[in-house]
């Protein structure tokens, strides 16, 4: 079991319990999911990139990533609807606990000129959503086998039903806010 899950199930519930003055335990909020998804305007064009994409993703996650499809053609990006554009990953239960230890342990200390999540990340439902401009900062990926420099969104979605709910929730996790 990870680190991460461990403290939440012993040490954080209780304390959201308090401090958001829930009565009941089902309303204390939790992860649900965590999704990496991945885009690229070449992807539809080279399968050597799409391959890339979903190597790197599957390597960063240690889930097989899947590739995304274009709902609609937009001539303007040189797409046509049915093509690759991209891939996504989604995590649940203990992967996704593995993947927050190294996301905040592991990969956000090496994001060069790192000050800290931006809190505005929230959506208003209780999700976050934040980018990370380099793949490389996961030592799952070896630099000397990528072909180009990629970054890819990682959304949090938890069971918080607002913003403060879940940015309680995520400073319990110790992911670095700064405010």
């Amino acid at each position: 079991m990870s680190y991460t899950k461990d403290r939440y199930f012993s040490e954080i519930r209780p304390v959201l319990k308090k401090t958001l003055g829930l009565t009941n335990d089902y309303m204390i909020p939790q992860l649900e999911k965590i999704v990496l998804n991945c885009t690229s305007k070449d992807a539809a064009h080279d399968k050597k990139v799409m391959q890339s994409i979903i190597d790197d993703l599957t390597a960063i996650s240690g889930q097989k990533a899947i590739s995304t499809i274009a709902k609609k053609s937009i001539a303007g990006f040189k797409l046509r609807e049915g093509s690759e554009i991209g891939a996504k990953v989604t995590l649940r239960r203990d992967k996704m606990y593995e993947f927050v230890d190294r996301l905040i342990y592991m990969a956000l200390p090496r994001v060069r000129d790192f000050g800290g999540l931006s809190p505005k990340g929230f959506d208003g439902r209780g999700n976050f959503s934040m980018g990370i401009k380099e793949q490389i900062v996961f030592f799952e990926i070896n630099y000397d086998n990528i072909d180009k420099i990629r970054g890819f969104n990682i959304t949090v979605c938890t069971t918080a039903r607002d913003n403060n709910s879940a940015l309680a929730l995520l400073k319990a996790l110790n992911f670095p806010f700064n405010s």
